[in-house]
């Protein structure tokens, strides 16, 4: 066979068609996909994230929970300013007040609202967050002793008391400071 009809190895090999510069590069790098360590890892940081986010997810469902008491304080509220105004006296309990009994003025959070001389105590049960179930608010009036025309003001919490007027009740606030809506948290001078 003479050299020139021989078949040259390259002719042997089936024609592929032309491809463009780009295909050509797809073709020469395999196929990537995801390590499962890189995976793992990517996992590993939005559970991280997550976890540092939850706190104050907490504190503010604690919180939204108080806020939603505040309207039983506000009924209690009422007939102590009404008696301060009439008769400069604080309702010692809930009967003299004109209130139900405790257990009998609640709602999905709240388990008891007392009236105990002239202050509000709200103690949270039901259906509250476990981090305030079983603790108390409490709601305590401040006045001007030889001005009754002023209006009541309330002390919540760990509030410092207006100046100029004297609070009466006891607080028995014992819910974490951290918890309480901005309201109720002692104020620093």
């Amino acid at each position: 066979m003479p050299a020139h009809a021989r078949p040259t190895v390259n002719s042997r090999l089936p024609r592929r068609p032309i491809r463009s510069p780009a295909e050509r590069v797809a073709a020469q790098r395999p196929a990537r996909a995801f390590t499962l360590i890189e995976v793992m890892v990517a996992l590993l940081i939005v559970a991280l994230l997550a976890l540092l986010a939850m706190p104050s997810y907490t504190d503010k469902y604690v919180r939204d929970q108080i806020s939603q008491a505040l309207p039983l304080a506000q009924l209690a509220e009422a007939p102590v300013a009404q008696s301060w105004s009439a008769t400069q006296t604080l309702p010692a309990t809930n009967v003299a007040a004109g209130l139900p009994e405790a257990a009998k003025i609640v709602n999905n959070y709240v388990a008891a609202t007392t009236v105990e001389n002239g202050a509000v105590h709200i103690t949270f049960g039901n259906h509250a967050h476990t981090l305030l179930r079983g603790h108390t608010l409490s709601f305590r009036p401040a006045v001007v002793p030889d001005a009754p025309i002023v209006p009541v003001a309330w002390v919540c919490g760990y509030s410092s008391v207006p100046q100029n007027m004297t609070v009466y009740g006891t607080n028995r606030t014992d819910i974490p400071m951290n918890l309480l809506p901005l309201l109720c948290r002692a104020v620093a001078n």
